[in-house]
């Protein structure tokens, strides 16, 4: 089976969910967020946790994880900016779905702070 690893950022509260998951799952979608959507490259990732989510939260964290690459022929890759601004387009009813293609554990790559 070919792996392809992808990424996800995260706040703090969705890291939160992720741990109490015992590092397998995303939490289900919120009402307002028809879309989950990782990311390809993990320089894409740490730029959104940084720049969105501490901002936001405080804190933000890059997430890593595999799925089979066969499995992940069903979504087609969408740019949205610059050439390292790839991710995937799973709608939230698909989401346990694709939970349960998770080959591994969700692992933590980096971690984000407000500086105040």
């Amino acid at each position: 089976m070919e792996i392809k690893t992808l990424y996800r950022p995260v706040g703090p509260q969705e890291l939160k969910l992720i741990e109490e998951s015992g590092w397998k799952r995303f939490p289900k979608r919120l009402i307002e967020q028809p879309i989950f959507y990782p990311v390809m490259n993990e320089e894409y990732a740490a730029q959104i946790a940084r720049d969105w989510n501490v901002p936001a939260s405080g804190s933000g964290f890059v997430t890593k994880f595999d799925l089979s690459s066969d499995y992940l022929k069903k979504y087609q890759i969408q740019n949205v900016g610059g050439v390292i601004h790839n991710e995937l387009w799973v709608p939230a009813e698909e989401l346990e779905e694709f939970n349960s293609q998770i080959v591994g554990q969700i692992v933590v790559t980096q971690s984000f702070y407000s500086k105040i």
